[in-house]
């Protein structure tokens, strides 16, 4: 009789990818004699080594070594040896169901998400025509996908640094670069930093939609730096655009650190983030990622909504900043231009309103 091993697909993208890491760790520890695979590209192995001793990773590059009909027929011999017993897919797109048919014709027990796209569309409709309703979210729509194989979860997840000494990632394996400029604020309990807190920043998104304007956020850090002289605000976040903004703002303000300057990979930044005492993030990956080491996170939604599923996994909906606006949401990835043109489902928001719900975080983390 084979053993049970599970495999699970899931491509991209980053957020996304870091959004199965609370289900597939409570199904691996609730499932501990099943052998769990998850296949991804190369970026999210961090996500999943050393998660659970029955999970492993596999790399797939789809842009070379499996790209087109040939590459992906190639990935599924290379799979079918590995002689899984079911298979979840939890992307759905055009590569992850060629790989389902293929598994499929062979009689493999196969599974894929349900993206319920019905209620999204009624969600993003016209004013005349939305239905504000809860989707259900992507943690509840992958682990819809293991029951269907005969695994129902129940996700447990609280950090991917749970089993450490400190609950915390190692700053010994940060950059010496940026480990001997924060060392100080590294090595201090939260409850002991009183003024001198680490605040993360990731102001951008993949999408124009989910920006909160520079200018806005510009004066987001300017009263920070007011209100919390000794606190270390640090930039996350790499590009062009990036580049330009953070070095100005690391200028203009001392307390800023452009940190992604330093910081090598995705598992440096999960184990700095594990150290905040607050992420202030857009409806992006960096919410996800922070979600993954128990970091609170202020969200700023724009043309998207937590209601389509992809909210921070923990977090709490009081600490979501969003207009009340009719046409909101419009998108549910962020992608549609602004039908008004002025984007006012951000620009509407207020400085002060992030800052003031950043501080009423770092106060109640002070005082627990």
């Amino acid at each position: 009789m084979k053993k049970e091993h599970i495999l699970v697909i899931r491509f991209s993208a980053l957020g996304d990818v870091a959004m199965v890491v609370p289900v597939v760790w409570s199904l691996a520890h609730q499932y501990p004699d099943v052998r769990i695979t998850v296949l991804s590209r190369g970026f999210a192995r961090p996500f999943f080594e050393d998660l659970a001793p029955n999970i492993g990773f596999m790399e797939a590059d789809l842009k070379r070594e499996y790209h087109g009909i040939k590459g992906l027929n190639a990935l599924y011999r290379r799979l079918a040896a590995k002689q899984f017993t079911a298979v979840a897919d939890l992307h759905s797109v055009l590569r992850s169901s060629f790989l389902r048919m293929r598994f499929n014709l062979n009689r493999y027990h196969v599974a894929h998400i349900d993206k319920h796209r019905k209620g999204r569309r009624h969600l993003t409709a016209a004013s005349s025509k939305k239905e504000l309703i809860q989707q259900p979210t992507s943690f509840e729509n992958y682990s819809d996908v293991f029951k269907r194989l005969g695994y129902p979860v129940t996700i447990e997840f609280h950090s991917i640094f749970e089993n450490t000494p400190t609950g915390k990632g190692d700053t010994s394996l940060l950059p010496e670069s940026l480990n001997s400029t924060l060392s100080s604020l590294l090595a201090t309990p939260h409850s002991l930093r009183e003024n001198s807190q680490l605040i993360g920043i990731a102001p951008f998104a993949a999408h124009e939609g989910k920006v909160y304007p520079p200018q806005l956020m510009e004066q987001v850090i300017k009263q920070l730096t007011e209100l919390h002289p000794d606190a270390r605000i640090l930039l996350f976040g790499r590009g062009e655009r990036e580049n330009q903004l953070f070095t100005k703002w690391c200028q203009q303000y001392q307390q800023c650190v452009f940190v992604s300057q330093h910081l090598k990979n995705i598992q440096q930044e999960l184990i700095l983030m594990s150290h905040l005492d607050v992420m202030l993030s857009m409806d992006s990956a960096n919410m996800h990622m922070a979600s993954l080491v128990a970091t609170p996170v202020v969200s700023v939604w724009g043309a998207t909504h937590p209601y389509a599923g992809f909210m921070g996994w923990g977090q709490n909906s009081e600490n979501v900043i969003q207009a009340d606006l009719d046409c909101r949401p419009c998108s549910i990835y962020g992608q549609k231009p602004c039908k008004r043109g002025d984007y006012a489902c951000l620009n509407m928001i207020k400085p002060e309103t992030i800052v003031e719900k950043i501080n009423t975080l770092l106060q109640t983390k002070q005082n627990n």
